[in-house]
């Protein structure tokens, strides 16, 4: 049966259900988050982690919240009172919804009925995530301007700029998955991917999305947003009690909805790894859930080693990064991707689609080498002072000889 009318099927309360379960699956997966980032983080920097609220250091994320709602909820004089209560709710809501197109499972029974772990399906469910994702921005730059300050204005302004700019490259990484699967549903694209996963076919637009996912959610190297070294804490300094803790729970649950699109789109989904396929009727298809919770972990675990181990960028090299790297690179990987889809679809022999594949590869070998060999050798003129002098004029430096002159 086609997964649209499956899920069409549901009475009203089911789809109710389901949604709770989504819900109570994000909360949980954020208070897990946000112990096992510390407990990470702290193994890879050699120091003790959380330890002492509940077994191991468990509890922290509770202790985190209670303190968070007994803390005085300050709202500054100069502030927008209605903006700035309504943007962390904007935030937060927004996260949420992405989750509403996403498949957890596969086919289980839920009190009696056939159904996925999935609110909807749409024709066009990866442009809604990309659409309610573009949404969320707005609570940030609502809040920095909200707040009537000057530092949180800027890290909102800098949110607008870097939202911009990655989810550019991140659509153009997603070019390359509706051109082989056909379809922009998200249970389409992991049908697509029953022989071979797109990170493996799509390798590039792959690592092109994970490193646009990483922008998108403001975290480091690439939480400039909030940079406290330079702008005390971004666009929430102002924030306190739970208008902050809503904006603490939009930034996992983003990095949660994001990491699940990420496996959705190019790790198969619910699908188990090659060769345990038979794992998935476990449970009575629940074991399913198990696998999609397992690949949002893998990438969960990256974004965490990333926070550990890299240093901020400064704001030039991120935004160079971005339109004259990523997104050129995007474009490029397009046309080629187009071209041996274009030639599988014209019935072309496998050798001509390998040949044009190994060409292309050897024409961006040699454009790398180019490049470099330009580089090293600008690096050695500038060493032996072999440079253009400059065009404006330079003073004569003081001598002995221009001192006795003027003397």
């Amino acid at each position: 049966m086609n997964t649209l009318e499956l899920l069409g099927k549901d009475p009203g309360w089911l789809t109710a259900v389901k949604g709770l379960i989504v819900f109570v699956i994000c909360v949980l997966a954020t208070l897990v988050s946000i112990v096992m980032e510390r407990k990470i983080v702290s193994w890879m920097q050699m120091r003790i982690g959380p330890n002492r609220t509940g077994p191991g250091g468990s509890l922290q994320s509770l202790a985190d919240g209670v303190k968070l709602a007994l803390k005085e909820d300050i709202i500054p004089a100069a502030a927008d009172r209605i903006v700035f209560v309504i943007a962390p709710v904007i935030s937060v809501t927004a996260c949420f919804m992405s989750f509403a197109v996403i498949p957890m499972t596969g086919v289980v029974n839920l009190f009696g009925y056939k159904t996925l772990l999935q609110l909807t399906d749409i024709p066009v469910g990866v442009l809604y995530i990309l659409a309610v994702a573009s949404f969320g921005v707005y609570g940030i730059v609502l809040a920095g301007w909200s707040s009537g300050s000057t530092y949180p204005l800027l890290g909102g302004l800098r949110s607008s700029a870097q939202v911009i700019s990655y989810e550019v490259a991140m659509g153009l990484s997603l070019v390359a998955v509706f051109i082989y699967s056909g379809s922009m549903s998200t249970n389409a694209i992991i049908a697509a991917q029953h022989n071979w996963w797109f990170g493996v076919t799509l390798f590039p637009s792959f690592v092109i999305y994970a490193i646009s996912m990483v922008g998108e959610t403001n975290r480091a190297p690439f939480d400039l947003a909030e940079a406290e070294g330079e702008l005390v804490g971004g666009f929430h300094t102002e924030y306190s009690s739970l208008k902050f803790a809503l904006f603490f729970l939009a930034e996992y649950v983003n990095i949660i909805g994001v990491s699940a699109l990420a496996s959705t789109l190019f790790l198969g989904g619910y699908h188990a790894l090659p060769g345990l396929g038979f794992t998935e009727n476990w449970l009575g298809g629940w074991f399913t859930l198990i696998w999609f919770l397992a690949k949002v972990s893998f990438f969960f675990y990256i974004f965490v080693w990333l926070r550990g181990t890299l240093p901020r960028m400064r704001y030039d090299q991120f935004m160079k990064f971005g339109w004259k790297v990523l997104i050129p690179v995007s474009l490029v990987w397009i046309m080629i991707v187009s071209t041996l889809r274009l030639m599988s679809n014209n019935g072309a022999s496998r050798v001509v689609v390998s040949s044009f594949a190994v060409g292309v590869v050897l024409v961006i070998l040699t454009v790398m080498q180019f490049m470099e060999s330009s580089k090293k050798k600008r690096e050695i003129e500038d060493q032996l002072g072999d440079v253009l002098a400059p065009s404006f004029p330079v003073p004569e430096l003081p001598t002995k000889k221009t001192d006795a002159l003027n003397g």
